[in-house]
């Protein structure tokens, strides 16, 4: 029997690892939190939404017979990721992370490191600025406390309720984008302060270099704390594992 994985997906890496599955004829299904309105197309069959839970995770890896279950979520999908390894361990289900190295401080960048999103908001407990708010739009009510900013937002969808922040810009844009580009950004909003979470990877990174070369602070948020699990950091070494963890189960 072939092994039938369940890959939690969103991001650039999770797209790469399900093209690479699909062309070497591995069954599975990309799931989606829902976040977006139109997620990046895959070749692999597709969910969207939540599972209720832990225990609703459980269920569905039962219903659908999932042999595998590959986590390549965003570095901050951080319930999610508790969940799968919860649910796997109760199942015994191989559970593997696909996950991106965090970005590290570089000569001529100005981080204000801040533990979570709280301490992003506080850090703006500043006079007024142009913030360029790289949060997503589920965390913007957490800013809130700080209407005296101008914020630029950039978001995959277009906001479709009102915005908690009185004094925005929204550009409805999807990455990767280039450094050129985000520091053209920068100079034409007259950006003076970046907000940011520590994603890592590449697809992302514009901003944080655009910043260096124009000496802008960043407030850097770190990644959460996660349960112990199995990371690797690049599709080739997900099939090496999954070849050992199918000999493993006997599939």
């Amino acid at each position: 029997m072939t092994p039938n994985l369940l890959l939690l997906g969103g991001t650039t890496e999770a797209t790469a690892l399900a093209r690479a599955l699909a062309e070497a004829g591995i069954r599975g299904t990309v799931s989606f939190a829902g976040r977006v309105a139109r997620p990046v197309r895959q070749p692999l069959p597709q969910r969207v939404g939540g599972f209720g839970g832990i225990d609703g995770l459980v269920r569905y890896l039962q219903a659908k017979q999932i042999t595998h279950l590959v986590d390549a979520t965003h570095p901050f999908a951080a319930q999610m990721s508790a969940n799968a390894v919860a649910a796997c361990t109760t199942l015994g289900v191989p559970h593997l992370a696909l996950t991106r190295p965090a970005w590290q401080r570089q000569i001529g960048d100005n981080w204000i490191n801040v533990p979570d999103i709280a301490g992003a908001a506080a850090a703006l407990n500043r006079p007024r600025a142009n913030v360029m708010l790289a949060v997503g739009r589920m965390h913007l009510a957490e800013f809130a406390p700080n209407p005296q900013h101008r914020y630029l937002l950039r978001l995959v969808d277009p906001p479709d309720a009102p915005l908690p922040l009185p004094e925005t810009e929204v550009i409805v844009a999807r990455g990767p984008f280039s450094e050129a580009d985000d520091l053209a950004l920068m100079q034409t909003h007259e950006i003076q302060v970046v907000v940011s979470k520590n994603a890592g990877g590449i697809g992302a990174y514009s901003k944080i270099a655009a910043s260096r070369t124009l000496g802008l602070p960043v407030i850097m948020i770190s990644r959460p704390s996660l349960p112990a699990r199995q990371e690797v950091g690049t599709v080739d070494q997900v099939f090496d594992w999954l070849s050992h963890a199918s000999a493993d189960r006997g599939v």
